[in-house]
């Protein structure tokens, strides 16, 4: 284990054990990926992840960029979730469209005119770029103080997300609900209606920008919940760690049941669309566990 690995490790909180899965299951992905840049070594690699909450997304990106990071490549991992629109701003869009969009989350609820401004100053390579970050533990944007700072082109960026490469629902779907939180709170449709007509938009824009899709396929939304409630765990300890004493954005179980709810129809869709047209497939089981790769 080299050092890059040792602090892979540590900033996700892994067991030494997880490196030898890792190097089972994505050696062949790294290779695709480092001939796919050689062939184009003056241009930005940009690879997404797809998955559910919890499925293992930031992880793996962080993997990547570790292991891509050592053959010399300058890679940066972008999250989907550090463009959400502020507080602030979607409580405007609660107001203004509906209340449901106060919760970050669905297409609509992100800044993605400010996500295509990043990929393409990094792509492009100019100056210096800043990486937005979103902060959970207060629902609420890092001030631009503490953002990222990049250099010059990157060649590879990973971009991972609940909805990257997602597609937009067909229309005749949206009349039923789903759910208990959409035949009670979206009764009418304007939400769900909203948010896949913001996906069919400048969502698409985005996604179209990708150069490979990666999928963590979860077994069903049913495995949501306990990843969620996984993540919000390591979250607290993580701000215990560092001393932190605002968790106003911490979730109870109840709180984490009602906020996946938001995310179940276009979850449930991906699941089914998206294996057959994602150029690396892998399948996960209850405890998360890669069973099965294609490509």
């Amino acid at each position: 284990m080299n050092s890059a690995e040792q602090q892979f490790l540590q900033r996700n909180q892994l067991p030494d054990n997880y490196l030898d899965s890792a190097k089972q299951w994505f050696a062949p992905l790294l290779n695709d990926l480092r001939s796919l840049q050689n062939l184009q070594p003056n241009s930005t690699l940009i690879i997404g992840i797809n998955g559910t909450q919890g499925s293992g997304k930031s992880t793996l990106a962080d993997y990547l960029c570790t292991k891509l990071g050592e053959g010399h490549l300058k890679t940066v991992s972008l999250s989907l979730d550090d463009f959400y629109l502020t507080r602030a701003e979607r409580e405007a869009l609660a107001t203004d469209v509906h209340p449901l969009l106060k919760t970050r989350g669905v297409p609509g609820t992100h800044d993605i005119a400010l996500a295509l401004k990043t990929i393409d100053s990094l792509t492009e390579g100019s100056g210096e770029t800043l990486i937005p970050r979103f902060d959970k533990s207060t629902d609420d944007r890092h001030s631009e103080a503490n953002w990222d700072r990049v250099k010059g082109q990157v060649d590879v960026i990973i971009f991972e997300g609940w909805c990257v490469g997602s597609k937009p629902q067909p229309e005749e779907a949206l009349t039923e609900a789903v759910n208990s939180l959409e035949s009670e709170r979206d009764p009418d449709g304007i939400w769900r209606r909203f948010f896949n007509r913001a996906l069919a938009g400048d969502y698409q824009r985005l996604f179209n920008k990708i150069d490979r899709l990666i999928m963590l396929r979860a077994p069903s939304f049913d495995s949501v919940f306990n990843w969620r409630l996984e993540q919000e765990q390591k979250m607290i300890a993580r701000l215990a760690n560092q001393g932190s004493g605002d968790h106003s954005g911490i979730m109870s179980k109840t709180q984490i049941a009602e906020f996946i709810a938001h995310y179940q129809r276009m979850t449930e869709f991906s699941l089914e669309e998206m294996p057959g047209r994602a150029d690396y497939l892998y399948k996960l089981n209850d405890q998360r566990k890669i069973i099965e790769f294609s490509h």
